[in-house]
């Protein structure tokens, strides 16, 4: 597995490789990757490559790629790139805090900045310079927008993006093929509006791709929505915050796609465990479990049988075993030390 972490006023080198055994919850750290504040790191569908941002708002804001070897212990080949051009830093691309690709373009969602930055890969995966990027006015001249998540759909045909300052999730009309200074992503458009103050953040589908979910992060909800051909339609919001310390984070569905967990900071930092209704998405909420502080993001093994918990603030990434029949989890005594962790992602199989 691969955590990324914050390296600014902290001991950490970058990206830090690791050997989970996911059958038992052991590990072993193999390798680390020198890289500067990658925040979020996420892999090429075939695991040859690794992206990741570089969370900066005063000009050093970018993307990595790095080859993956093929024992997948090594990172190599760093290739940084800035999220936006040399003449409109600062605020342009500021704080990339979330990165996707699919092989054949990366894309970044910037925070501070506002905006989202496209760039092109090489016939290698290999990051090339940005060819696009949007940047979004706020609702009114007092509001700000925040880029937060950036997901494709399950049809691949569209990009959907969260931003947390304007309360929306956009979408646009992903153009796989564009010819050469053609643009990617076209025909914005507001997909779904939150209540003013919610504050959208991660999105992630069912297994099936029916329904999207939805954590706010200020006001603390889960939303679910029905998906069909590009269109999202509300269909419940449940509470998932207990602290109301207007910080929920990420956003995860469980490998067999029975259940659904969310991260909550600043006030009674945990996990929020709901079940889910299989034909009407809904979601029930069945347990909350207390971490160590700030747990930004976490994942889920492959195998479903753990769920690590990166806590910012306590320099730690904790190991909890599922009940992969009730969704409830048990703490372990298994903790990885690393300074501020802030994204966890494992490996492609063979």
């Amino acid at each position: 597995m691969y955590i990324g972490t914050y390296t600014e006023e902290s001991n950490s080198n970058g990206i830090y490789t690791y050997h989970f055994n996911q059958e038992n919850g052991t590990f072993e750290l193999l390798s680390s990757a020198t890289a500067a504040n990658p925040s979020f790191v996420t892999l090429s569908p075939d695991g040859k490559r690794l992206y990741a941002v570089s969370e900066y708002n005063d000009g050093r804001q970018g993307a990595y790629s790095f080859d993956v070897s093929e024992d997948k212990v090594q990172l190599s080949n760093p290739i940084f790139l800035p999220t936006a051009p040399k003449d409109v830093l600062p605020r342009a691309g500021a704080d990339p805090c979330h990165i996707v690709s699919d092989g054949k373009y990366v894309i970044t969602a910037n925070y501070t900045g506002g905006d989202i930055s496209v760039f092109s890969l090489d016939a290698k995966g290999r990051l090339q310079p940005e060819v696009q990027n949007i940047a979004f006015e706020g609702k009114t001249p007092e509001r700000v927008a925040h880029i937060h998540c950036i997901i494709p759909t399950p049809d691949k045909k569209y990009i959907l993006a969260t931003d947390l300052g304007n309360d929306r999730v956009y979408r646009f009309r992903y153009n796989k093929k564009a010819r050469k200074n053609a643009e990617v992503l076209t025909a914005q458009r507001v997909a779904y509006e939150v209540s003013d103050g919610q504050g959208p953040r991660h999105l992630t589908f069912s297994k099936d791709g029916r329904f999207a979910y939805l954590i706010n992060e200020l006001g603390g909800e889960c939303v679910v929505l029905s998906y069909r051909k590009g269109k999202l339609k509300e269909v419940q919001r449940i509470m998932a915050d207990e602290g109301g310390g207007r910080g929920s984070a990420d956003i995860h569905i469980s490998p067999d796609g029975r259940f659904l967990y969310t991260s909550h900071r600043l006030k009674k930092d945990g996990i929020a465990i709901f079940a889910i209704d299989p034909e009407k998405g809904t979601l029930s909420k069945i347990g909350y479990q207390h971490t160590g502080i700030h747990p930004r993001n976490f994942a889920i093994t492959p195998n479903g049988k753990y769920l690590l918990v990166a806590c910012r603030d306590d320099n730690k990434i904790q190991v909890f075993e599922r009940n992969e029949a009730t969704g409830e989890l048990i703490e372990t005594p298994e903790e990885i030390e690393i300074d501020k962790p802030t994204c966890i992602v494992f490996g492609k199989s063979n």
